[in-house]
This record gives C-alpha cells, sequence and structure tokens, in this order.
C-alpha cells in the first residue's frame, strides 16, 4: 500500500494520477483533509482516508496497512516541523516502512528561509529510524504563473536575481520522480538533488515568454527593496515579499539550481525544457 498525503494539492494529485496509471488504484492511498475535494481521485479507484497534520488520530488511521508513504510537505509555513512530526510517529506507529519526503534544494545547506523547517523535518525522519528517501525539490515552474500573467500585460518581468539562474521545472517532473521512487527500488537512505538540466535566468525566462507570446517582454532587475517595495504595493501579505524576495537572492546566489542530474536519472528521461514549461503557462493563461 502506498500513502500519499497532501493527495488534493497540486504537487499530491499529480502524484496520485500517476501512480494510478502505474500500479493498481486500490493499492493507493490519498491521504486528504477534506474528502470532498478528492471525488475525482475516488472516482479512479484509490482509498481515500481523512488525515490532518493536526489531528494526529487522522494519521494513525489514514497509515494504516501503509508500506510506503509520501509525505507532501506541509503549505502551513511555520507549522512544518510539529505537524510533520506528528505525521512520523504515526507512520513508526503504523509499521511504514518506507518514508518519501519532499524537502527543498540543498536543504542542510541553502540559506533561504524555507529551509530550515525542511532541514529540521528530515532531521525528525533519520532520527525515527524508518528507512527514508529525501526529494530535494527546487522551484516549480508554476510559481511564476502570474508573473507572466504580468508580463504580458506590461510587458516586464520584475525580479531581483540579477544574472542568477534557477533549475525550475514543472510539478509534473518532480511528481514523476517521487512515482518512481515510490514504485521503484534501491531508493532507501537516498537523498536526491531536485532540478532541471539546464538552469535557467529571468533574462532566459523573458526571452522565451516574449518569443512564444510573440509580445515583448524583457526582465527588470531591481534591487532587493525596491522589489520588496513593489510587491507590497501590489498587495501582496509582508510574508509572502519576503519569501519571494529571498528565492530571488537564492537565486543570485546559485542556491536553486543544481548539477547533479538526479531529477533526469529519475525520470529516465530529460527535464522539461523552458522553452516547453512557458508553453504550458502560457496555456494555462488562456
Amino acid at each position: 500500500m502506498i500513502v500519499v498525503t497532501g493527495a488534493t494539492g497540486h504537487l499530491g494529485r499529480l502524484v496520485v494520477e500517476a501512480l494510478a496509471r502505474k500500479v493498481p488504484a486500490e493499492e493507493i492511498v490519498a491521504a486528504v483533509r477534506t474528502p470532498e475535494k478528492a471525488a475525482d481521485l475516488a472516482a479512479l479507484g484509490v482509498q481515500v482516508r481523512v488525515a490532518d497534520y493536526d489531528q494526529p488520530s487522522t494519521l494513525a488511521e489514514a497509515f494504516a496497512g501503509a508500506e510506503k508513504l509520501l509525505l507532501v510537505s506541509s503549505s502551513e509555513v511555520g507549522q512544518r516541523v510539529p505537524q510533520h512530526t506528528a505525521a512520523v510517529e504515526a507512520a513508526k506507529a503504523a509499521g511504514v516502512a518506507h518514508i518519501v519526503y519532499t524537502s527543498v534544494l540543498s536543504a542542510d545547506t541553502t540559506a533561504i528561509v524555507l529551509a530550515p523547517e525542511h532541514k529540521a523535518t528530515e532531521e525528525v525522519i533519520r532520527d525515527s529510524g524508518i528507512p527514508f528517501t529525501f526529494l530535494r525539490n527546487g522551484w516549480y515552474t508554476e510559481n511564476y504563473e502570474q508573473a507572466v500573467a504580468q508580463a504580458l500585460a506590461t510587458g516586464a518581468i520584475l525580479g531581483s536575481a540579477g544574472e542568477g539562474k534557477l533549475g525550475g521545472v514543472p510539478r509534473a517532473d518532480y511528481a514523476g520522480a517521487a512515482v518512481e521512487v515510490l514504485t521503484g527500488t534501491g531508493h532507501e537512505n537516498k537523498v536526491y538533488e531536485l532540478a532541471a538540466d539546464e538552469a535557467w535566468s529571468y533574462a532566459d525566462f523573458a526571452e522565451a515568454i516574449a518569443r512564444i507570446s510573440g509580445k515583448p517582454v524583457a526582465y527588470q532587475n531591481v534591487p532587493a527593496e525596491q522589489h520588496r517595495s513593489i510587491l507590497l504595493g501590489a498587495g501582496l501579505p509582508e510574508f509572502v515579499a519576503d519569501m519571494l524576495v529571498d528565492a530571488d537572492r537564492a537565486i543570485a546566489d546559485g542556491e536553486l539550481a543544481s548539477d547533479s542530474g538526479d531529477l533526469r536519472t529519475l525520470l529516465g528521461r530529460p527535464t522539461t525544457s523552458l522553452d516547453d514549461a512557458v508553453t504550458s503557462l502560457l496555456k494555462n493563461l488562456g
């Protein structure tokens, strides 16, 4: 039995759908907070179970009979460590034989503000004694959907990453890597640094948007404080603006790219190209 937490989230849903194409649906559990949102997954034949990180009793029931658990990191920044700890404890009590955790690129060395919770979770999993695999995911190109919409309207991609490059790919690539680990062998106690084969800069991103959309788009680099002020002026919450500016700092410092080749190896194919990722983003925008 394979259990996927956060199964109605963007990444979790992709994993469940891909798993259902590879293994019998009845061997998959979609663990979710709100079962009503998982009706489409239930229609695939997978089991839908209630799992709330803040209610440990639900985790015990959701993980019952599981051999492998994909622990998709919580979306509640600041609450992740206690939530993930509860999940790991429930997994141990349920006899789960393998935990696969979606972490962040270079979790133990990067200075990105999101990393400490992931690093702490990795330590909790290691200390549990349960065989693990850490999928240290890089950035999702879907993170930039709103930026693409704004670029088409204004002609500019705005940021403070300078000439830095990131290894961003669509979520589907990361989901594919997770499916390989969950259904394959030999991944126990491995750490995978997952990123695009070819890193790209915001200037590259702007050029691809312009070329594929046929509309003029250029990258406009601004100082970090100005970037933050612009984001706040656009109505973003302060913590979101701070995270976005910090992400651009990480890009400038090379922390959101990797030449490990791990993602390509797990997928058994090249990672999705920037052109294909931009085409998909433009399609999503209609």
